[in-house]
């Protein structure tokens, strides 16, 4: 699982070389790649949010 949340962190920052690109989608099921992505994007929503609602008062 940790190298599914690895991966894309470093697909969504841009830092994924394409030897480990390669690697990820020849052996792993691309449903973990999609589930892992929207939960790292609706957190990081949520943490945006959160911030924003902290900063403004």
């Amino acid at each position: 699982m940790w190298s599914v949340i690895k991966s894309v962190l470093a697909a969504l920052i841009g830092v994924q070389n394409d030897r480990q690109r390669r690697e990820d989608f020849s052996s792993k099921h691309p449903a973990a790649f999609i589930i892992t992505f929207i939960i790292i994007t609706l957190a990081f929503v949520v943490a945006l949010w959160a911030l924003a609602t902290v900063v403004a008062g």
